[in-house]
């Protein structure tokens, strides 16, 4: 039989408080899909994706990824862009000897999951690593509160952050809260009465971070702050200038010299008339659909040739730099420093 397109499979939060992730993304994918089908497509056949949405859940995702197999027949998906979306959906993925390639998921949960799940997001065993030191080495920071939302990717940070703090002989506190929570008065005055050296912000959506800073303010607390990168997009730093001034954060870092990343940006916002938000998420998504596409090219259609073929990746161009991925699926990268000045984001110096 002549296959016309080649169909993947994707999914992401598009509804909820996760959706300012996924509906960029979504876009950032059609922009790749645009680009390569114009070019010719793989060996003349379009590339399409199928959307589901993984809502940011286990649960959800777990339903996204079964419908994409067994209804749409998918050999790849392209996601969950949460990290309890691919810790879920990677037990059903491997099961049906589907690849899944996450863009997002940065919970060091996933480091060596499955033989058939590789991200091009780095994992956040780093992210923590750098605050820690930033914190205990640098700003002689001895006690910490985290106030953590209960999802798969804050309680992975937090681990990262508070297994490296105490390591180096600092002190934490944690205080959790379940994402429909909307009243923080009461966690933010037992974090307060803590008197702690800094309090650490893990949160899952720009959302809840806001509502915290927010009720901060209200309740005249100006800590020093710690903030996960969910919490460094422009917008969201630009809008609580004040309240950030001082505060460290962690990233994956952009390249703004590197062609392919000036060139996603450029296409986005010729596209829809906007910048692109999340520039760290966006290009990587971006780079899922190119690599993916000359992983098929290479091996072909083939879930488990693909797989085999991310883990040799080595040195692959992308928006979001070279990229190289290891025997665990990993993407062989980390995260650097970064202070909030005067309302952006700037690198940080311990000078």
């Amino acid at each position: 039989e002549v296959i016309e397109t080649i169909q993947v499979g994707w999914m992401g939060p598009l509804t909820g408080d996760a959706a300012v992730y996924g509906d960029p993304l979504k876009k950032t994918i059609e922009l790749a899909l645009e680009e390569i089908n114009e070019a010719g497509g793989i060996n003349g056949r379009d590339l399409k994706v199928v959307y589901e949405d993984g809502q940011c859940n286990g649960a959800d995702a777990t339903s996204a990824a079964q419908k994409l197999i067994s209804v749409d027949k998918v050999r790849v998906i392209i996601g969950g862009f949460c990290s309890g979306e691919s810790l879920a959906a990677v037990s059903v993925t491997e099961k049906a000897g589907v690849f899944l390639l996450s863009p997002g998921s940065s919970s060091p949960d996933l480091t060596s999951i499955s033989s058939m799940f590789a991200r091009t997001y780095p994992s956040d065993a780093a992210q923590g690593s750098v605050l820690a030191e930033v914190a205990y080495n640098d700003k002689g920071w001895r006690s910490v509160v985290v106030i953590q939302e209960q999802t798969d990717y804050s309680l992975g940070l937090y681990t990262a952050f508070a297994d490296e703090f105490k390591k180096l002989g600092g002190k934490v506190k944690k205080e959790e809260f379940s994402t429909e929570i909307n009243d923080f008065r009461t966690i933010i005055s037992k974090s307060q009465n803590e008197k702690p050296d800094a309090v650490f912000l893990v949160v899952q959506t720009p959302a809840s971070g806001d509502r915290i800073l927010t009720q901060m303010k209200e309740l005249n607390w100006n800590p020093q702050l710690l903030v996960s990168d969910i919490l460094t997009d422009p917008a969201f730093v630009a809008e609580n200038a004040d309240i950030l001034e001082g505060a460290f954060a962690a990233i994956f870092a952009l390249d703004e010299g590197n062609t392919k990343f000036g060139k996603m940006v450029a296409a986005y916002k010729a596209e829809y008339g906007e910048d692109v938000p999340f520039q760290a998420y966006a290009q990587t998504e971006y780079d899922a659909v190119y690599i993916l596409r000359d992983a098929i090219l290479e091996v072909g259609y083939d879930a488990d040739k693909i797989a085999q073929w991310f883990r040799d990746v080595k040195d692959w161009e992308g928006a979001s730099g070279l990229i190289t991925i290891g025997d665990d699926g990993d993407r062989d990268a980390g995260h650097s420093p970064q202070e909030i000045k005067g309302g952006v984001l700037v690198p940080y110096s311990s000078q």
